[in-house]
């Protein structure tokens, strides 16, 4: 297997999602990570794993989903003994990773100013919410609160009395992306420096550094942006519409693809030159955009989607989970693939969606049971007899 971090070893201390998720990324492009689990298994083992509906043979969807492509070893880190077979691997490490609240990694003796000592390569990553430092980094959080403080969610809805968070958990999810990147950077710069160092992700920073233009035009006008649903603050149309048979969006974002539009829709009211360029446009938006939703629901989807794709108009069905995960640019892509358990049953997932034309080549083994690859990795990579390792298993040190 050609894989871009084929050799780069990754120790796993992530639980729940932010973590996982990036280490899962790390992961599917070929680094060698192995799960450093408690004894009874890090918490998302246990999520939805009873679930019928969402579980695969004892294996939520959560865990089948993040862990993927690992494997798994039980150390007891609050022991003497287990701390010190995990330093061992620590010297033989690149990255350690992991979302322990604030100030957990220093209680445990894990964190970077105790791992550097043992390997002055070594790169840590900590994804939390808050951050290490400043007045707020000792509060808990999830994904809703990185939402909520970010600021997105004041801006995510029908209007200002329905704040809404993202469907799709960018708290977690964004966080996981950060350290990613911020372990990557960190890779290359030890190429030049010879020395690890500590990757620090907040999940409120990712999601402060998310608003992006949106905060610059706060700090320009002195106002506070509100929610306006599917529409946009400058463009129009540039909304959701319904069809006979479902929802499509149009982005209509410059004054040609309005042309393009009334050649498709043909409709005498939009022929007025004021709506030619955009300012006319946004200040009739809520007739346009009704007229649009009253013309467009006598048709299908299918049918509107060919012919605004025709004009070569930015459009899309608004895909349920069913339509996205078949559509045939998703599967051709590979964005669905099998997840497999370690007996052999499977179901479907999301892939990788990053795709290098040299070093991208992509494998997805099964998330691994608890503790299914203590043994292996002790011995081959520590050098622990089997009579040792038995005996630390024995003593409750390793499972």
């Amino acid at each position: 297997m050609n894989q871009s971090l084929k050799g780069v070893r990754v120790l796993d201390l992530t639980h729940m999602l932010s973590g996982p998720y990036g280490s899962m990324i790390l992961a599917d492009l070929g680094a060698e990570t192995i799960k450093v689990e408690p004894l009874g298994g890090e918490g998302t083992r246990k999520l939805l794993a009873s679930d019928p509906n969402n579980s695969l043979d004892g294996m939520g969807a959560y865990y089948l989903t993040l862990n993927r492509n690992k494997k798994s070893v039980v150390i007891d880190l609050k022991s003497e003994q287990g701390l010190q077979v995990f330093y061992q691997l620590v010297e033989k490490a690149d990255i350690v990773i992991s979302n322990f609240g604030a100030g957990v990694a220093e209680r445990l003796e894990i964190d970077f100013d105790s791992l550097c000592t043992i390997n002055p390569r070594i790169i840590t990553c900590t994804v939390s919410g808050f951050g290490s430092d400043g007045p707020g980094s000792k509060r808990p959080a999830f994904d809703q609160v990185a939402q909520a403080m970010g600021g997105g969610m004041s801006i995510t809805g029908p209007d200002q009395q329905q704040l809404v968070r993202a469907g799709i958990p960018i708290g977690d999810l964004g966080g996981g992306m950060f350290g990613v990147m911020g372990v990557l950077a960190a890779l290359y710069e030890r190429e030049r420096s010879g020395r690890g160092q500590h990757v620090d992700i907040s999940m409120l920073d990712c999601q402060i550094s998310m608003l992006n233009y949106m905060a610059t035009m706060h700090f320009l006008s002195g106002e506070n942006p509100y929610p306006i649903g599917n529409s946009h603050f400058v463009h129009v149309p540039y909304n959701t519409f319904t069809c006979s048979d479902g929802f499509i969006v149009i982005a209509v974002i410059t004054d040609n693809f309005w042309q393009n539009l009334k050649r498709v829709v043909n409709c005498p009211e939009f022929d007025d030159p004021k709506y030619d360029v955009q300012p006319g446009r946004w200040e009739d938006r809520d007739m346009i955009n009704a007229r649009l939703n009253e013309l467009l629901s006598v048709e299908s989807c299918a049918h509107w989607l060919a012919l605004f794709e025709a004009q070569r108009i930015p459009c899309a069905p608004v895909n349920n989970f069913s339509q996205a995960l078949s559509d045939s640019q998703v599967l051709h892509r590979n964005m669905v693939i099998d997840l497999k358990h370690p007996n052999g049953s499977s179901t479907k997932g999301p892939g990788n969606p990053i795709k290098l034309s040299r070093s991208g080549d992509e494998q997805f083994t099964a998330a691994p049971l608890l503790g299914q690859d203590t043994d292996a990795v002790l011995h081959e990579l520590l050098d622990f007899s089997l009579q040792e390792i038995a005996q630390m298993r024995a003593e409750g040190t390793v499972a």
